[in-house]
């Protein structure tokens, strides 16, 4: 994983530059040659570059950035989780043909802070740019993004949710469930820590299938508290393992993105990378 870290992380600094450029524009789609002229590389380079990272031209692309993408999401991707099963986790808690693989901490466990563990940690560079990951022996219990609040913040944040335990860098331990997780290859272990409720909602989150979308007050329905939509909207913001627990894939009902705790920027990225991969997928077939 560290062997290709300067490519991936130049890789996010092209998509996060051309995020801005498009922002900068109020969402329009900035033309081919202007985008390559900003990014230092000729036309062909980068549309070549960009096409092989996503699978899609760079037009198609921000076209999925567009401020708008979400609502169309919500309205030709919307995910009803009262069917999610048939796509998503079966009763072993093994979830897309065991790509995914978790456990809970208990309620007591819960409690104690994380007094006790030993959780280790290591940076990594990530298709969203740099990622922090935390796991115990049971799998991967954090996954923070530092592209929008820089690596002290992210881990301070990862850090006070288990103040208890024991920190220590070991990257090398976090490898291989780090690289299933962002390669969607291999099985990738969770640790899930929190409280009941909080892994109730979590849960929920894990059955959107990726290239969809679903909604709060949906969670809510899902989880059997209907009127709980607030409570939900924070149990999705203190998801710990983000990216593979798909807070990113929760909207307004309105089609608005809503919060994310590592960025709004990080967030639009994440669902149009999943959208343009799922385009992609049947091309490659």
């Amino acid at each position: 994983m560290h062997d290709t870290a300067p490519e991936t992380a130049y890789h996010y600094g092209v998509i996060r530059r051309a995020l801005d450029l498009i922002d900068a524009e109020g969402g329009g789609v900035r033309p081919l040659d202007d985008l390559a002229r900003e990014m230092g590389m000729s036309p062909a380079h980068f549309q070549r570059l960009f096409s092989r990272w996503v699978g899609v031209s760079p037009k198609r692309y921000q076209q999925y950035l567009a401020l708008d993408h979400a609502k169309g999401l919500l309205r030709d991707h919307f995910t009803t989780l009262a069917a999610a099963d048939a796509v998503g986790l079966s009763g072993s808690g093994r979830l897309h043909d065991l790509f995914l693989r978790w456990e809970a901490m208990s309620p007591g466990e819960f409690a104690r802070r994380g007094a006790g563990l030993t959780i280790s940690y290591g940076w990594f560079d990530s298709p969203f740019g740099e990622a922090l990951a935390m796991g115990t022996d049971r799998g991967l219990c954090g996954l923070a993004f530092a592209a929008e609040t820089g690596r002290a913040a992210a881990f301070a944040d990862m850090a006070g949710r288990w103040p208890e335990a024991v920190y220590v860098e070991d990257p090398a331990t976090l490898e291989r469930d780090v690289a299933a997780a962002f390669a969607q290859r291999g099985q990738a272990r969770l640790h899930l820590i929190g409280a009941p409720f909080q892994i109730k909602v979590w849960e929920a989150l894990l059955r959107i299938p990726s290239g969809h979308v679903t909604t709060y007050s949906e969670i809510a329905d899902a989880v059997g508290s209907p009127r709980a939509v607030r409570a939900v909207g924070t149990a999705v913001g203190r998801n710990p393992v983000s990216w593979l627990i798909p807070c990113h894939r929760a909207l307004r009902k309105s089609g608005g993105l809503g919060g994310y705790h590592w960025g709004l920027p990080v967030k639009r990225a994440m669902l149009a990378w999943e959208a343009a991969r799922a385009e992609a997928e049947p091309l490659a077939k």
